[in-house]
């Protein structure tokens, strides 16, 4: 599987938005194969992890998100579960699941019920330790501050506002992780 030209698919490579994705997707993909390295215990599937890591935020250019330069119909909260279509229709039906499990520290049914939130109604909680590898390290990278590694703390703090369920996901993550 080639992630940059499924990436290519979907973007023009001389866009704004291309370059803020392929930006974050390498760092995301970056600190995610530092953890692989770090945990060879756990046996990831590191080539998996790489393909899956590129494209995990595949789907932003189906929503409204200006500061992104992405001009969609759908609101950013869904570009999870879009990006999870595209996946699938490309034939990559695990790649699929990162797109769409990857969304804070993955998305509870009880979740997307409470907070009223405008996609599937199903659960969208990382599974595979490759999942939440990946789910984890793109807590530490923004698409509007490329190239800043958030640190634990900060990273952490972001995902307060998401309840007690996020921070113990994230929490859990960091102690097996780093």
């Amino acid at each position: 599987m080639d992630p940059i030209a499924i990436i290519e698919k979907y973007y023009k490579p001389t866009s704004e938005v291309y370059k803020i994705l392929m930006s974050h997707s390498l760092d995301v993909t970056d600190m995610a194969l530092r953890i692989a390295a770090r945990r060879s215990d756990l046996n990831l599937d590191v080539q998996f992890i790489e393909e899956a890591a590129m494209v995990h935020d595949i789907g932003i250019c189906k929503t409204y998100a200006p500061d992104l330069h992405c001009d969609g119909d759908c609101p950013y909260i869904c570009h999870g579960y879009l990006g999870s279509e595209m996946m699938q229709a490309e034939g990559y039906p695990r790649h699929a699941l990162v797109c769409e499990r990857h969304t804070g520290t993955g998305l509870s049914l009880s979740y997307i019920i409470e907070q009223d939130l405008p996609v599937p109604h199903r659960e969208m909680l990382p599974i595979s330790l490759e999942e939440q590898v990946i789910c984890f390290a793109d807590k530490f990278f923004s698409k509007t501050h490329l190239g800043e590694e958030r640190n634990v703390k900060q990273a952490r703090r972001k995902l307060e506002k998401y309840g007690e369920e996020t921070i113990a996901r994230f929490d859990k993550w960091a102690e097996m992780f780093l």
